[in-house]
């Protein structure tokens, strides 16, 4: 005779099967992110960003100011090259004057007049010259300043301070405040030794050292 199948367990019955399941919380046992914590990063995120704002804004206003000068030189001292070629014009000009000294051209009328002249063209020319900024170092007795003169001659001279200049070969230029030609000039040596004059007074220019 056969044994019956046994029946299968009945469900649970009670409160705890009619409660729902429900599963834990993932990380419920790890706390929250801070809030301050989270502001304190976020503005000290800002206070760089705003530095580094800051900084590319000075210094595309300095690369702005750079790139005016820039500009200001470049036509400021345009004239460079040409008043430079124009200088040797007006040392030729000073050589025919002095082929007619004065007492030549009281004896001929004709020598008077082209003297005159080239006085005058002489004159228009170093207008024209000051115009650009250019003008003429006034050198003689000056002390000797290998950032304005070219020596080329030293010469004893016990009466005046050693390294005074005394004599001028070729006159020396400045355009605006940097110098365009140097002066050739004769120096003395053998005299009493002569304090450096200040900064900016070697030569009747004022500060200068640069040469273009």
């Amino acid at each position: 005779m056969t044994n019956p199948a046994p029946e299968p367990d009945a469900p649970p019955s009670g409160p705890a099967a009619d409660a729902p399941f429900e599963a834990p919380a993932a990380g419920s046992d790890t706390p929250g992110p801070n809030p301050q914590a989270r502001i304190a990063e976020l503005e000290a995120l800002v206070e760089i960003l705003k530095n580094e704002k800051l900084l590319a804004l000075a210094e595309a206003e300095n690369a702005g100011k750079r790139a005016d000068k820039r500009i200001a030189d470049n036509a400021k001292y345009a004239v460079s090259n040409i008043a430079r070629a124009l200088l040797h014009v007006a040392d030729n000009l000073g050589r025919a004057l002095l082929a007619a000294p004065p007492d030549s051209r009281t004896a001929n009328e004709t020598l008077k007049n082209l003297a005159t002249g080239v006085e005058l063209t002489e004159k228009e020319l170093e207008t024209v010259l000051e115009n650009q900024g250019v003008r003429r170092m006034n050198v003689i007795n000056q002390l000797f300043d290998a950032n304005l003169h070219n020596a080329i001659q030293e010469v004893e001279n016990a009466t005046v301070s050693n390294g005074t200049i005394v004599q001028v070969f070729q006159d020396g230029y400045m355009i605006h405040d940097r110098l365009l030609r140097p002066a050739m000039v004769v120096v003395s040596k053998g005299g009493p030794r002569r304090e450096a004059s200040a900064p900016g007074n070697a030569g009747g220019a004022s500060g200068v050292n640069t040469t273009i």
